[in-house]
Protein backbone atom coordinates (compact mmCIF):
# COMPACT_ATOMS: atom_id res chain seq x y z
CA UNK A 1 0.00 0.00 0.00
CA UNK A 2 1.51 3.12 -1.33
CA UNK A 3 2.21 6.38 1.65
CA UNK A 4 -0.51 8.33 -0.17
CA UNK A 5 -3.26 5.63 -0.22
CA UNK A 6 -1.87 5.34 3.37
CA UNK A 7 -2.66 8.33 4.24
CA UNK A 8 -6.45 8.67 2.59
CA UNK A 9 -7.38 5.79 4.59
CA UNK A 10 -6.37 7.23 7.75
CA UNK A 11 -7.37 10.32 7.26
CA UNK A 12 -10.83 9.21 6.59
CA UNK A 13 -10.59 6.96 9.52
CA UNK A 14 -9.48 10.04 11.83
CA UNK A 15 -12.25 12.41 10.80
CA UNK A 16 -14.99 9.84 11.32
CA UNK A 17 -14.33 8.96 14.39
CA UNK A 18 -14.09 12.58 15.47
CA UNK A 19 -16.76 13.87 13.61
CA UNK A 20 -18.92 10.55 15.53
CA UNK A 21 -17.50 11.79 18.68
CA UNK A 22 -19.08 15.33 18.23
CA UNK A 23 -22.10 14.82 17.03
CA UNK A 24 -22.66 12.30 19.61
CA UNK A 25 -22.24 14.09 22.55
CA UNK A 26 -19.65 15.86 24.45
CA UNK A 27 -19.61 13.22 26.90
CA UNK A 28 -17.98 11.19 24.06
CA UNK A 29 -15.97 14.09 22.49
CA UNK A 30 -13.99 14.56 25.68
CA UNK A 31 -12.94 10.95 26.26
CA UNK A 32 -11.61 10.71 23.14
CA UNK A 33 -9.70 13.97 23.43
CA UNK A 34 -8.54 12.91 27.30
CA UNK A 35 -7.16 9.81 25.22
CA UNK A 36 -5.91 11.69 22.18
CA UNK A 37 -3.85 14.64 24.98
CA UNK A 38 -2.35 11.63 26.99
CA UNK A 39 -0.90 9.73 23.46
CA UNK A 40 0.22 13.92 22.51
CA UNK A 41 1.73 14.31 25.82
CA UNK A 42 3.61 11.13 25.71
CA UNK A 43 4.50 11.24 22.09
CA UNK A 44 5.77 14.58 22.49
CA UNK A 45 8.34 13.57 25.63
CA UNK A 46 9.31 10.19 23.54
CA UNK A 47 10.39 13.07 20.80
CA UNK A 48 12.36 15.62 22.81
CA UNK A 49 13.84 12.78 25.44
CA UNK A 50 17.77 12.19 24.34
CA UNK A 51 20.75 11.59 26.55
CA UNK A 52 21.22 15.44 28.35
CA UNK A 53 17.28 16.03 28.41
CA UNK A 54 14.66 14.20 30.37
CA UNK A 55 11.33 15.07 30.96
CA UNK A 56 9.65 14.03 34.07
CA UNK A 57 7.11 11.88 31.85
CA UNK A 58 4.83 10.08 33.76
CA UNK A 59 4.15 13.37 36.04
CA UNK A 60 3.69 15.62 32.77
CA UNK A 61 1.49 12.97 31.18
CA UNK A 62 -0.84 13.08 34.22
CA UNK A 63 -0.61 16.44 34.89
CA UNK A 64 -1.63 17.08 31.65
CA UNK A 65 -4.55 14.73 31.59
CA UNK A 66 -6.00 16.53 35.01
CA UNK A 67 -5.90 20.09 32.95
CA UNK A 68 -8.10 18.08 30.33
CA UNK A 69 -9.90 16.29 32.82
CA UNK A 70 -10.96 18.95 35.00
CA UNK A 71 -11.71 21.34 32.08
CA UNK A 72 -13.95 18.70 30.71
CA UNK A 73 -15.71 18.32 34.32
CA UNK A 74 -16.51 22.29 34.46
CA UNK A 75 -17.38 22.53 30.91
CA UNK A 76 -19.51 19.52 32.02
CA UNK A 77 -21.00 21.18 34.53
CA UNK A 78 -19.88 18.70 36.62
CA UNK A 79 -17.37 20.60 38.70
CA UNK A 80 -16.95 24.51 39.84
CA UNK A 81 -13.55 25.58 38.85
CA UNK A 82 -12.14 25.46 41.97
CA UNK A 83 -11.25 21.76 41.04
CA UNK A 84 -8.76 23.82 38.55
CA UNK A 85 -6.45 24.82 41.77
CA UNK A 86 -5.22 21.23 42.42
CA UNK A 87 -4.00 21.86 38.97
CA UNK A 88 -1.49 23.82 40.40
CA UNK A 89 -0.78 21.53 42.92
CA UNK A 90 0.25 19.28 40.12
CA UNK A 91 2.59 21.71 38.78
CA UNK A 92 4.66 22.08 41.64
CA UNK A 93 5.04 18.35 42.11
CA UNK A 94 6.89 18.09 39.06
CA UNK A 95 9.48 20.67 40.60
CA UNK A 96 9.59 18.50 43.93
CA UNK A 97 9.94 15.12 41.81
CA UNK A 98 12.88 16.39 40.11
CA UNK A 99 14.52 16.82 43.34
CA UNK A 100 14.55 13.00 43.83
CA UNK A 101 15.38 11.66 40.20
CA UNK A 102 18.57 12.53 39.92
CA UNK A 103 18.78 13.01 36.53
CA UNK A 104 21.41 15.59 34.49
CA UNK A 105 20.01 19.23 33.20
CA UNK A 106 17.02 19.12 35.98
CA UNK A 107 15.96 22.58 35.40
CA UNK A 108 16.18 21.40 31.30
CA UNK A 109 14.28 18.80 32.03
CA UNK A 110 11.62 20.81 34.06
CA UNK A 111 11.36 23.25 30.88
CA UNK A 112 10.90 20.34 28.74
CA UNK A 113 8.19 18.63 31.19
CA UNK A 114 5.87 22.22 31.56
CA UNK A 115 6.67 23.11 27.83
CA UNK A 116 4.65 19.68 26.44
CA UNK A 117 2.00 20.36 29.19
CA UNK A 118 1.22 23.79 27.45
CA UNK A 119 1.73 23.03 23.90
CA UNK A 120 -0.24 20.04 24.18
CA UNK A 121 -2.91 19.73 27.24
CA UNK A 122 -3.60 23.48 27.37
CA UNK A 123 -5.00 23.30 23.94
CA UNK A 124 -6.80 20.26 23.63
CA UNK A 125 -8.12 21.51 27.03
CA UNK A 126 -10.00 24.58 25.95
CA UNK A 127 -11.82 22.65 23.23
CA UNK A 128 -14.08 21.69 25.84
CA UNK A 129 -15.27 25.16 26.19
CA UNK A 130 -16.10 25.47 22.44
CA UNK A 131 -19.53 23.82 22.80
CA UNK A 132 -20.21 26.44 25.50
CA UNK A 133 -18.00 29.59 24.63
CA UNK A 134 -20.28 31.92 27.33
CA UNK A 135 -20.12 29.65 30.29
CA UNK A 136 -23.74 29.73 31.06
CA UNK A 137 -25.08 26.97 32.89
CA UNK A 138 -28.06 26.82 30.96
CA UNK A 139 -26.24 26.73 27.52
CA UNK A 140 -26.97 23.81 25.58
CA UNK A 141 -24.45 21.73 24.03
CA UNK A 142 -23.73 23.71 20.64
CA UNK A 143 -21.80 21.47 18.11
CA UNK A 144 -21.86 24.13 15.55
CA UNK A 145 -18.48 25.89 16.74
CA UNK A 146 -16.37 22.64 17.60
CA UNK A 147 -17.66 20.97 14.20
CA UNK A 148 -16.99 24.42 12.23
CA UNK A 149 -13.69 25.02 13.64
CA UNK A 150 -12.23 21.42 12.53
CA UNK A 151 -14.02 21.75 9.32
CA UNK A 152 -11.86 24.71 7.93
CA UNK A 153 -8.32 23.10 10.19
CA UNK A 154 -8.75 19.87 7.57
CA UNK A 155 -9.70 22.34 4.59
CA UNK A 156 -6.97 24.18 4.79
CA UNK A 157 -4.56 21.74 5.82
CA UNK A 158 -5.93 19.26 3.45
CA UNK A 159 -5.81 22.00 0.28
CA UNK A 160 -2.38 23.25 1.59
CA UNK A 161 -0.87 20.03 1.43
CA UNK A 162 -1.87 19.15 -1.96
CA UNK A 163 -1.49 22.56 -3.68
CA UNK A 164 1.73 22.83 -2.33
CA UNK A 165 2.79 19.46 -3.33
CA UNK A 166 1.47 20.36 -7.01
CA UNK A 167 2.57 24.26 -7.84
CA UNK A 168 4.45 24.87 -4.55
CA UNK A 169 7.79 26.36 -5.81
CA UNK A 170 8.37 29.41 -3.17
CA UNK A 171 9.38 28.23 0.08
CA UNK A 172 7.64 29.66 2.86
CA UNK A 173 10.33 28.91 5.85
CA UNK A 174 13.19 26.95 4.52
CA UNK A 175 15.74 26.93 7.37
CA UNK A 176 12.41 25.19 9.40
CA UNK A 177 10.19 23.48 6.59
CA UNK A 178 11.70 23.24 3.29
CA UNK A 179 8.54 21.37 1.56
CA UNK A 180 6.05 24.10 2.87
CA UNK A 181 5.42 26.75 0.33
CA UNK A 182 3.74 30.24 -0.33
CA UNK A 183 2.02 28.35 -2.92
CA UNK A 184 -0.30 25.94 -0.86
CA UNK A 185 -0.48 28.20 2.04
CA UNK A 186 -2.48 31.29 -0.47
CA UNK A 187 -4.40 27.91 -2.37
CA UNK A 188 -5.44 26.49 1.21
CA UNK A 189 -6.36 29.57 2.40
CA UNK A 190 -8.49 30.44 -0.66
CA UNK A 191 -10.29 26.90 0.10
CA UNK A 192 -10.39 27.93 3.79
CA UNK A 193 -12.09 30.93 3.65
CA UNK A 194 -14.38 29.33 0.84
CA UNK A 195 -15.72 26.83 3.44
CA UNK A 196 -16.13 29.41 5.99
CA UNK A 197 -18.88 30.93 3.85
CA UNK A 198 -20.43 27.41 3.17
CA UNK A 199 -19.98 27.84 6.86
CA UNK A 200 -21.96 30.48 7.61
CA UNK A 201 -24.68 29.53 5.38
CA UNK A 202 -25.67 26.32 8.09
CA UNK A 203 -24.12 27.13 11.33
CA UNK A 204 -25.84 30.87 11.79
CA UNK A 205 -24.92 31.17 15.58
CA UNK A 206 -22.48 33.56 14.81
CA UNK A 207 -22.42 36.24 11.44
CA UNK A 208 -20.41 35.03 8.11
CA UNK A 209 -18.01 37.62 8.84
CA UNK A 210 -16.99 36.23 12.11
CA UNK A 211 -16.82 32.72 10.44
CA UNK A 212 -14.47 34.39 8.06
CA UNK A 213 -12.00 35.51 10.92
CA UNK A 214 -11.84 32.16 12.46
CA UNK A 215 -10.86 30.73 9.10
CA UNK A 216 -8.07 33.80 8.71
CA UNK A 217 -7.19 32.81 12.53
CA UNK A 218 -6.74 28.77 11.23
CA UNK A 219 -4.85 29.86 8.44
CA UNK A 220 -2.23 32.11 10.15
CA UNK A 221 -1.64 30.47 13.54
CA UNK A 222 -2.48 26.51 11.79
CA UNK A 223 0.66 27.52 9.36
CA UNK A 224 2.37 28.65 12.70
CA UNK A 225 1.95 25.87 14.40
CA UNK A 226 2.99 23.70 11.79
CA UNK A 227 6.07 25.54 11.53
CA UNK A 228 6.75 25.13 14.82
CA UNK A 229 6.37 21.17 14.84
CA UNK A 230 8.63 21.02 11.95
CA UNK A 231 11.00 23.01 13.75
CA UNK A 232 10.11 20.88 16.96
CA UNK A 233 11.15 17.92 15.11
CA UNK A 234 14.13 19.11 13.25
CA UNK A 235 15.36 20.09 16.62
CA UNK A 236 15.01 16.92 17.28
CA UNK A 237 16.43 15.05 14.09
CA UNK A 238 13.23 13.37 13.73
CA UNK A 239 11.36 13.24 10.21
CA UNK A 240 7.68 12.26 12.35
CA UNK A 241 6.45 12.96 16.08
CA UNK A 242 5.51 9.33 16.07
CA UNK A 243 4.14 6.19 13.95
CA UNK A 244 0.75 5.66 15.59
CA UNK A 245 -0.62 7.09 12.59
CA UNK A 246 -0.29 5.44 9.17
CA UNK A 247 0.45 8.27 6.57
CA UNK A 248 0.79 10.89 8.96
CA UNK A 249 3.02 10.54 11.79
CA UNK A 250 1.96 10.66 14.99
CA UNK A 251 -0.79 12.66 17.21
CA UNK A 252 1.79 16.36 17.09
CA UNK A 253 2.07 15.59 12.66
CA UNK A 254 -1.91 15.51 12.63
CA UNK A 255 -3.00 18.57 15.47
CA UNK A 256 0.06 20.44 15.04
CA UNK A 257 -1.80 23.20 13.22
CA UNK A 258 -4.87 22.62 15.17
CA UNK A 259 -2.89 23.33 19.01
CA UNK A 260 -2.04 26.85 17.67
CA UNK A 261 -5.09 27.90 16.32
CA UNK A 262 -7.49 26.68 19.45
CA UNK A 263 -6.60 29.13 21.69
CA UNK A 264 -6.56 31.92 19.36
CA UNK A 265 -9.91 30.89 17.87
CA UNK A 266 -11.19 30.32 21.46
CA UNK A 267 -10.48 33.91 22.49
CA UNK A 268 -12.25 34.96 19.66
CA UNK A 269 -15.63 33.40 20.22
CA UNK A 270 -15.53 34.49 23.71
CA UNK A 271 -15.12 38.05 22.52
CA UNK A 272 -18.05 37.58 20.08
CA UNK A 273 -20.71 35.48 21.94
Amino acid sequence: MNNLLRRTITGIVFIVLIMGAILADQQIFSLLFLFITILGLWEFYTLVESDTIRPNKLAGTLTGAFIFSSNAFIALGIASYQLLLFGFLLIFFIFLLELYRKKPNPFTNISYTFLGIIYVAVPFSLLNYFPNPTFCDTFPYNKNYILGFFYLVWVYETCAYVIGTILGKTRLFKSVSPNKSWEGMIGGGIFALTAAWVISNFHTDIAPVNWMVIALIVIAFGTYGDLFESLLKRSNNAKDSGRILPGHGGILDRFDGMLFAAPFVFVYLLLIT
